[in-house]
């Protein structure tokens, strides 16, 4: 496999959280940054405003540490997987992409993007408890609690599409599939590797 650069020496990188698949940045890498990079273990960029090599999180300890690498159809592009620590973006957000545009100006739409935010939430609570947290009351409860209520939100959901109750079928599918994260968290699995088996079955 061999890189492609473009005519200024640099690649696009897309970076992104490698347990909640959340796209954390956009960024460019030379082949120096690459180098560093794949020797340090931590992601190295170019900025192109500066014209020099930076580390990410070498002020503000905000470190990505590589957990994969992927190249794309045409070798000139990159994703990267990473444990973020802290935010990925200047601003202090977690994503650089925090800004939704507006549908037609009226009520922002919301893509399968907010399951991975949900289920980021679940691990940042498990990590880094909150008093008062519904989540960690099911964290601290264990999984069998979890198994419970994944089981009362399938009836409720089987309920609502009985009646063919579309509002409420929305809200009880929304419910299951918060459970069924707080499942996934506690079985040390995630909605990738669903999405993967999916994938297999297609």
């Amino acid at each position: 496999m061999e890189l492609k650069f473009d005519e200024k020496g640099l690649m696009p990188v897309i970076t992104q959280d490698f347990r909640t698949m959340e796209v954390l940045m956009l960024a460019y890498m030379n082949i120096e940054a690459f180098r560093k990079t794949i020797e340090t273990g931590k992601v190295h960029y170019y900025s192109r405003s500066r014209k020099a090599l930076w580390l990410k999180g070498e002020t503000s300890g905000h470190f990505q540490f590589v957990k994969d690498i992927y190249f794309d159809c045409d070798s000139d592009s990159l994703l990267i997987k990473v444990e973020q620590v802290g935010a990925a973006c200047h601003t202090n957000n977690k994503t650089c992409f925090y800004q939704r545009l507006d549908n037609e100006g009226g009520t922002p739409e919301f893509s399968s993007g907010i399951l991975f935010e949900i289920f980021g939430t679940i691990i940042d609570r498990k990590e880094n408890p909150k008093s008062g947290s519904y989540t960690n009351y099911l964290l601290d409860k264990g999984i069998d609690k979890t198994l419970k209520k994944v089981g009362e939100e399938s009836a409720e959901v089987i309920i609502a599409a009985k009646n063919n109750e579309k509002s409420e079928i929305i809200y009880e599918f929304a419910d299951l599939c918060y459970h069924l994260s707080v499942l996934l968290v506690q079985t040390d699995l995630t909605w990738q590797d669903v999405f993967n088996e999916l994938g297999k079955r297609r």
